[in-house]
């Protein structure tokens, strides 16, 4: 057994070296290329200072509703995911119905956001719309996974004992499940929210609305001073975001 353990981790190791290597072989990275680019990169960000203060109000409009997207999607993915986190779960679910659940989370997570966005920009135009809806369904590939895991790894001796006096699958879910995965389910749907505040950070490249629509048109119009201060808002909002979900996670875990 253990021989055979090591044979199995010998042959991982080789194979990720191997992938390694052939991609460093095989793409074209050419250190000389980089070191050419230098001075057009220094010529780009030196055209970025000093940031251009006269679109705060554009900064604001944008963080906003980015903000709401973030929100609306998450908010939306919250309600989809716990139906889908329960039917993918092997404690609720029989085999049939969570492994074909597990298999259609499967394949929204393998979806891009940003081709979901650019989908949904097609079908109800722009705005923030198609983003919050790109958000939700982006999301709920993984929050449903993250619910249904919670529900799958708690103690499994206060179901049994619920099961051996009659309850049924929603009175095992509220007394014995939920109060064991609240925490989990707290910290997953925080954490799930950053990376969706993240990720609406720049739909608007794609006219799903949000403060990355202003990054897009000052950038493609060469106004990079106002392109700067876009970005500094973007940085500060992600640096505040962080540090309110890093208190919530506390609190709540």
């Amino acid at each position: 057994m253990k021989r055979a353990r090591n044979v199995g981790g010998f042959a991982a190791s080789a194979l990720i070296a191997g992938a390694v290597l052939w991609s460093l072989v095989t793409t074209d990275v050419e250190l000389s290329r980089l070191l050419s680019a230098a001075p057009r990169i220094a010529d780009f960000l030196g055209r970025m200072f000093p940031p251009d203060p006269t679109v705060m109000s554009e900064i604001v409009r944008g963080s906003a509703e980015t903000l709401r997207i973030a929100i609306v999607g998450t908010l939306g993915a919250v309600i989809l995911s716990v139906p889908l986190g329960i039917l993918a779960s092997d404690t609720m679910a029989p085999p049939a119905v969570y492994r074909l659940v597990r298999t259609l989370l499967a394949l929204i997570r393998a979806i891009p956001l940003i081709l979901v966005a650019m989908l949904m920009v097609g079908a109800v135009g722009l705005g923030p719309l198609p983003g919050i809806i790109a958000v939700a369904f982006h999301a709920t590939g993984m929050l449903a996974k993250f619910y249904s895991e919670a529900i799958d790894n708690v103690e499994r001796a206060p179901i049994a004992a619920l099961e051996s006096a009659g309850a049924g699958p929603i009175l095992r879910l509220r007394h014995a499940i939920w109060p064991q995965m609240a925490p989990v389910i707290a910290r997953d749907t925080i954490f799930r929210f950053e990376l969706n505040l993240r990720e609406s950070l720049v739909l608007g490249i794609v006219g799903a609305g949000g403060i990355g629509f202003y990054i897009q048109t000052y950038v493609r119009s060469f106004q990079y001073d106002k392109a700067a201060s876009v970005t500094i808002a973007v940085i500060i909002m992600v640096i505040a975001i962080e540090a309110v979900n890093v208190a919530l996670r506390r609190r709540f875990t």
